[in-house]
Order: C-alpha cells, then sequence, then structure tokens
C-alpha cells in the first residue's frame, strides 16, 4: 500500500474516531502530498512523498523552536501533536550506528578523501536516509569524517 493509500485510510480512521488533531494533520498532509503533484503534473512516489512529509516535520519543528521563544507553549504544543502524527507516517529512524555505517560506506563507494567531494556524498548518501535521519545532523557527521 502506497504512502498515500496508508494517508486516506487513517483519514477515515480519524473521522471515525473524532480525532480532530489527527484528522486535521493527516489532511494538511495529504494536501501538501496534492499541492506538488499538482506543481509537477505527476503522482508522486513514496519517495517524493516521505520527503514531503519530512519538510512538514521540519517545519513544526522550527515553528515550535519559535513559538517556544516567544512564550506561546498552547502553539508549540499544537505544533508537537502534528509533528507526532506526521512521523506516524515516516520511516523508522535510523540509529547513531546505522547512520555512521552507511556515511563510511558512502564514502568509500564515491572515493571521497577531502572536503571537495563532500557534495558526491550527500547526493549520494540523501536517498537512503531521506526521512530516516536528519540530514543537517549527517552533514557535520560527514564533515567531521573528510577532515
Amino acid at each position: 500500500m502506497s504512502l498515500v493509500d496508508q494517508l486516506k485510510d487513517q483519514m477515515k480512521v480519524a473521522m471515525r474516531a473524532k480525532e480532530k488533531v489527527r484528522l486535521g494533520t493527516i489532511r494538511m498532509a495529504l494536501a501538501a502530498i496534492k499541492q506538488v503533484e499538482v506543481d509537477t503534473r505527476e503522482a508522486l512516489t513514496d519517495e517524493q512523498a516521505i520527503a514531503v512529509l519530512t519538510k512538514m516535520v521540519k517545519q513544526r519543528r522550527d515553528s515550535i523552536a519559535q513559538y517556544e521563544a516567544a512564550n506561546r507553549p498552547e502553539l508549540a504544543e499544537a505544533e508537537a501533536l502534528e509533528v507526532q502524527v506526521i512521523e506516524t507516517f515516516l520511516p523508522k529512524p535510523l540509529t547513531e550506528e546505522e547512520v555512521a555505517a552507511l556515511i563510511d560506506a558512502t564514502i568509500e563507494q564515491v572515493g571521497a578523501a577531502s572536503m571537495a567531494d563532500m557534495g558526491k556524498v550527500m547526493g549520494a548518501l540523501k536517498p537512503k536516509v531521506q526521512g530516516r535521519a536528519d540530514m543537517g545532523a549527517i552533514s557535520s557527521l560527514i564533515r567531521a569524517k573528510l577532515n
């Protein structure tokens, strides 16, 4: 079952259970995916849908930080609930050991020797970890290994 189909099924479940927050978040995710499909004029693959959901999680985490800085805990809590709902549709996150192993394997695979090869490593690694790890953290780990 594709990710979009899972979202639609869970939307129906949330409607029946009268879970307003979950329903609203799932509808928002489906709308974001549909917007990308309309913009690109093609149906999204699961990997592309995961990228959309990952972007949504990142945006919400940024909002949480801003709301907490502005002393608005009720808004930060609402965003945190949305993050929890979206994360249920993302793949299981990678552990630190798995990330380190993937980085080492990718560095060997592309033959990276210096910081000049950072783009090659990131380009090869991104599809493998999309939605499963924070690309900012991975970038700093690659920098540490290449220096």
